[in-house]
């Protein structure tokens, strides 16, 4: 059976639609993509937003104008001792479609107990791989080790074709106070899932 966390995935990717350029709304470019604004911070002196975590030690910059949907897609009936949905951020409304990808990022924290043996973030790679290509999308390359600052992560990158469209999804897992926490990141091109990385932090270990 699936973990929460990976129903979680199943859904964000299910909500960043695409549409090819020749079916799109030409005026969907002129609108001005619904504000957010992120839990428990505010907008910043240059108008984005940094959502902090204190108990797992990191903080994002989210990007300008972004929309927040983490209390919509939240689950109250989640055990939170067990899966948590931390941060989800759209670049437009997921439900809205467009010419190009939904640019995404998806923060969750789950409860290592829920795998049995389960020492090390590399040890998830499986059922985030499972269910990942499920949806439609192929392994880029092998996992590998990632350094943010001096934090020790695993990525596992994938890619989709989507008619026109090429999707891209990297994923950086940290083994934290006896949970996995996954940070997605979806985007449409190598060069913006690495920027959108390049946002995440950790200015302090918990």
């Amino acid at each position: 059976m699936y973990s929460r966390f990976a129903l979680f995935l199943a859904l964000t990717i299910t909500l960043v639609p695409t549409a090819p350029a020749q079916h799109a709304d030409s005026s969907s470019k002129n609108k001005k993509p619904e504000q957010h604004v992120s839990p428990g911070s505010a907008p910043s002196a240059s108008a984005e937003t940094l959502y902090r975590n204190p108990e797992f030690g990191f903080s994002y910059k989210i990007r300008y104008a972004w929309v927040d949907r983490t209390k919509e897609m939240q689950d109250d009936s989640i055990d939170p001792s067990k899966s948590r949905l931390l941060l989800a951020v759209f670049e437009r409304p997921p439900q809205v479609a467009g010419e190009s990808v939904n640019s995404a990022v998806v923060i969750t924290a789950e409860s290592a107990a829920a795998y049995p043996g389960l020492k090390a973030a590399s040890d998830y790679i499986g059922p985030l791989t499972e269910i990942t290509t499920a949806k439609g999308f192929k392994a880029d390359g092998e996992p590998y080790e990632f350094s943010v600052a001096a934090t020790n992560l695993v990525r596992a990158d994938f890619v989709r074709n989507v008619e026109a469209v090429t999707m891209y999804q990297s994923s950086l897992l940290l083994l934290r106070k006896g949970f996995v926490v996954s940070f997605t990141f979806i985007g449409g091109s190598g060069d913006e899932i690495d920027e959108l990385v390049e946002r995440l932090s950790f200015p302090g270990k918990p």
